[in-house]
């Protein structure tokens, strides 16, 4: 049986993506933490872009950057050049290994988006919380708009799958 993953707005600026995995949480937590496991599931395969690098420095103080590019197909879509890729960064400012990750989202314009992952463990199966706090409400309006928020199902479908290779 497949897990749901839930996504509910709590507030005018938090966005929470819910999602039992089927296995223990230093399992899911080293997906989240090692960028050549995080490569392959992070991206949701459908919206037609892939990952380009992806540097994490896993500790409080330490930062992240996630590159992405466009297939050409989806660039032409959109009406990009297919060459262009475009950046995610910031700082983790919480690690508790196996249990918790914040990190800041700096590339946000009008403010910094905080997530905070949570995984907890009851036998043998992981249940995981995202919460993305945005600076505003029509911050959180404008990524719902945007379909940034759509992939999530997908890229925990991805997640669920690499885990139960």
């Amino acid at each position: 049986m497949k897990n749901e993953t839930k996504m509910e707005r709590k507030s005018d600026r938090e966005l929470v993506v819910t999602r039992t995995f089927n296995a223990p949480a230093h399992i899911v937590y080293e997906a989240w933490a090692k960028p050549e496991l995080f490569k392959q599931w992070w991206t949701p395969k459908s919206f037609g872009i892939h990952m380009v690098s992806c540097e994490m420095d896993i500790r409080p103080g330490g930062s992240y950057r996630l590159v992405f590019g466009m297939s050409a197909e989806k660039a032409a879509q959109f009406g990009v050049d297919p060459s262009k890729t475009f950046e995610f960064f910031g700082k983790y400012t919480e690690i508790v290994p196996n249990t918790r990750m914040v990190w800041t989202n700096d590339e946000d314009e009008g403010g910094q988006t905080i997530t905070t992952v949570t995984f907890e463990e009851k036998g043998g199966k992981t249940f995981v919380v995202v919460s993305d706090m945005y600076p505003s409400k029509q911050a959180l309006d404008d990524a719902i708009a945007s379909g940034s928020c759509e992939g999530k199902g997908e890229t925990f479908d991805q997640l669920d799958a690499m885990l139960n290779l």
